[in-house]
Parts: structure tokens; C-alpha cells; sequence
């Protein structure tokens, strides 16, 4: 929902359709840009059901300006993405469902996941993953509250830091040496713009790269 990783999105999906088709050729997209201020404020609230109908009038507004298929460009937003595909007539391309498959084509069996609190701690995001054949190890509580903070107050606000870097990979060097994790996901769409693949003690996968590719993989096929 921020700017930095809608911008991002924008790259990816851009960067894949020149390099599948070539010369001068990018996206064809449509993109509700939101003010995310508000939206953040709502999620803090706790006003899913506020959350909701936003997403469900941003989505019937994207259809109907032409769109053949929805992407939510944020995993914590997927809470409401049952809501939201039962609401229009085109398909929502769920990033936890394409995750679990990139997931299960690597092998990897018990990832760590990193996402903000919403979608670490409620059921929405671990048991959709879980419905794709994957289980997800978390954080304990103290990491799970500077993570937040890294997304909140500093990632998507532009601010990408070395120590915060440093923390995340922390997290996933105990993740793989104490509970036995096997992989990492990056499940909100700014973590990629601070850890690449290299930074980090097992497989990564990234959310918003693979979620585009999905995307990308729709529209070629159409």
C-alpha cells in the first residue's frame, strides 16, 4: 500500500514484459494508488471491516476501468482478499497462494515468515499458506515488535537502514540455527528493498517479486 513498494511493483512488472517481449514494449496497467497515512492508521485501529469496503471500492473501480485481473499490493491487505474477489468478476491473483507455490518448488518445508504484526500473528496469511502446503515459523515477540517498527517507521517511509538490516538478518540466522527453518519470506512488499538473496542464511523468497511474476505469467498467457 505504500508508495515505495507500489513503485517497486511498477518496476518489476515493466522490467518482465520488456524482457519478455522486448524492444520498447512495457506494462499495460491500471493502479489505485492509495494514501497510505490513513489506511495505516485504520490497521492500527483495528477497522478491518473500514479497511474492507475501501479495498472492495478501489477493486470494482479498477475493473471498471478496464482491469483483467486485481493484484493487492500489500500481504497484510489479503486479509480482506476473500472480500474483495467476491466483489468483482475478475480473478485477484493471491499473493500467498503463488508464494506457497515457489515455495514448494524449491523443497523448502518450515520458512520463516517476516511481515508485520497483522499478518505474523493473525491466522489470515499463516493458514492460507498453510492451505498451500506450507507451515510457517515467526519471530518471538521482541523481533516481532522491531519489525514492525522497521516497516512502519522506517521502511516505508523511504528510510533503509544498516542496523535495521542487521537486525532482520539476525532474525533469520535464529530462525534457521534455533527453530529449524529451512527458508525465508519476505511477506510485505517493502522488506526486498533492504535484504537481497545474498544477505541471508537460507533460501529467500520475496513477495512482491514473486506476486508480480504471477501477474506478469497471467497476462502473457491471456
Amino acid at each position: 500500500m505504500s508508495w515505495e513498494s507500489t513503485a517497486l511493483y511498477y518496476q518489476l512488472l515493466n522490467r518482465m514484459a520488456r524482457e519478455a517481449k522486448g524492444g520498447q514494449h512495457s506494462a499495460k496497467l491500471v493502479i489505485w494508488s492509495v494514501d497510505f497515512g490513513p489506511m495505516a492508521a485504520m490497521q492500527a485501529a483495528g477497522l478491518w471491516d473500514e479497511l474492507t469496503m475501501e479495498m472492495v471500492e478501489a477493486a470494482r473501480k479498477l475493473e471498471g476501468a478496464g482491469a483483467e485481473a486485481l493484484l493487492i499490493c500489500a500481504n497484510t491487505m489479503h486479509r480482506m482478499a476473500d472480500d474483495v474477489a467476491a466483489a468483482i468478476g475478475i480473478p485477484l491473483i493471491h499473493v500467498a497462494d503463488v508464494t506457497a507455490d515457489a515455495i514448494r518448488a524449491l523443497g523448502v518445508r518450515r520458512p520463516l515468515l517476516l511481515a508485520t504484526r497483522y499478518a505474523m500473528e493473525q491466522p489470515f496469511y499463516r493458514d492460507r499458506l498453510r492451505r498451500g502446503g506450507v507451515e510457517t515459523v515467526i519471530p518471538a515477540e521482541p523481533s516481532r515488535a522491531r519489525l514492525q517498527s522497521i516497516i512502519f517507521d522506517e521502511l516505508v517511509q523511504g528510510r533503509f537502514k544498516l542496523a535495521s538490516k542487521d537486525a532482520l538478518v539476525a532474525m533469520c540466522e535464529s530462525a534457521v540455527r534455533g527453530d529449524g527453518a529451512d527458508g525465508v519470506i519476505l511477506g510485505c512488499t517493502e522488506l526486498g528493498l533492504l535484504l537481497k538473496p545474498k544477505d541471508l542464511p537460507a533460501p529467500m523468497f520475496d513477495t512482491t517479486e514473486i506476486h508480480a511474476r504471477a501477474a506478469m505469467d497471467f497476462a502473457l498467457a491471456g
